[in-house]
């Protein structure tokens, strides 16, 4: 797989996660007794980068043996390099 079609599932995993973010909020809004969450907004950014990098890992595994750590480092940076636009997303 190239740098550009991984880069390209990340993107879309990424909005996937993104996209979630509404109902979470949400969820956690109705449940606060249950969850005791602080900060619903941090809650939920490391839901969707936990996602976001669980789900890429998952797709790069589907495609060959297990991720080498090199792969995995490609993974992270990717997602590393979108944090700005998910935060965005998030807390504004």
């Amino acid at each position: 797989m190239s740098e550009e079609q991984l880069e390209a599932l990340i993107v879309q995993t990424i909005n996937g996660a993104v996209a979630t973010i509404p109902a979470y909020l949400d969820e956690i809004k109705e449940n606060k007794e249950v969850l005791k969450v602080e900060d619903p907004k941090e809650f939920v950014y490391g839901i969707v980068m936990g996602m976001a990098l669980g789900m890429s890992g998952a797709i790069l595994s589907a495609q060959k043996e297990m991720p080498t750590p090199e792969d995995q480092i490609k993974v992270r940076d990717i997602v590393y390099k979108h944090i700005p636009e998910i935060r965005e997303r998030i807390f504004n």
